[in-house]
Parts: structure tokens; sequence; C-alpha cells
């Protein structure tokens, strides 16, 4: 008589295991939606953009953990205030946001939540600085 190894437990932990990964996969899928501003073509002179009554609202995030609303400083804390004030006087809710790559992530992702306390419907990720030329590579 040979001696013949049975199977069958291995087959039932494998699918057991198998059923328990299809249904813990999905729930480990984390979503993060980020809605880039459309590209228009539209030309734009430099004198327009100087005597344009409201410039774009540009918020800064140094490596320093600095911040910056158009070039004035402001703090962590008192951002959602300021950008309250400054939204209060604007018909739009726009903030286009910049940050230096060496710039923390996790700070950067609170700043741009206070951000959105502020105020601010739509934040814009810059890629480039604004009112820089694009480059045409060939």
């Amino acid at each position: 008589m040979v001696p013949q190894m049975n199977v069958t437990p291995l087959v039932d932990v494998v699918l057991v295991l198998l059923i328990i990964f299809m249904v813990i996969t999905p729930l480990l899928a984390k979503t993060f939606w980020i809605h880039t501003p459309k590209q228009e073509k539209e030309e734009v002179e430099a004198r327009e953009l100087q005597t344009d009554p409201t410039p774009p609202l540009v918020l800064h995030v140094a490596t320093d953990r600095s911040l910056e609303l158009n070039g004035s400083t402001v703090t962590y804390e008192e951002l959602p205030g300021r950008l309250r004030r400054v939204f209060a006087a604007r018909t739009d809710h726009v903030l286009f946001f910049d940050a230096d790559d060496g710039a923390a992530y996790g700070f950067v992702v609170q700043v741009m939540d206070q951000a959105r306390d502020g105020g601010a419907l739509t934040i814009a990720a810059l890629t480039e600085p604004l009112g820089a030329s694009p480059t045409v590579s060939n």
C-alpha cells in the first residue's frame, strides 16, 4: 500500500484565503480626487494684468513651512480668517496653490485643508509660476 497525500484541507484553506482577499482588496483602495483647471488658450496682454482689479490669489508654501498669500506672510493659524476676508471682497473663490518641491507633504495637505476652511471652493495646483511663458520643446 502506497501512502497518498490528502490535499483536501490544503484546497479548503487556499479557497478561504482567496475569498478573504477578494473581499478585503476593494476596501484597501484609497481615492483622492484632483480637479485640475482646464487649459485656456486665451492670450492676455501684460498691461491688462496690471490693471486687473482682482489679480489671481496665490498661496505659496515654502520648504521651511512659511506661508505667503500673494506675497504677504501669513501664519498657519490665521490663514482661514485671512482667506475669508479676501473672498468676501471677491466674486470668485479660486485659490492658486504653489508648494516648494522640498515642502513636507503632510503639512502641504494640512494647509490645503485650512484653505478649504477659509472658503476656497476651487484650489488649483500651480505647475509653473503664474505669468511664466510656457516652454516649447521640439
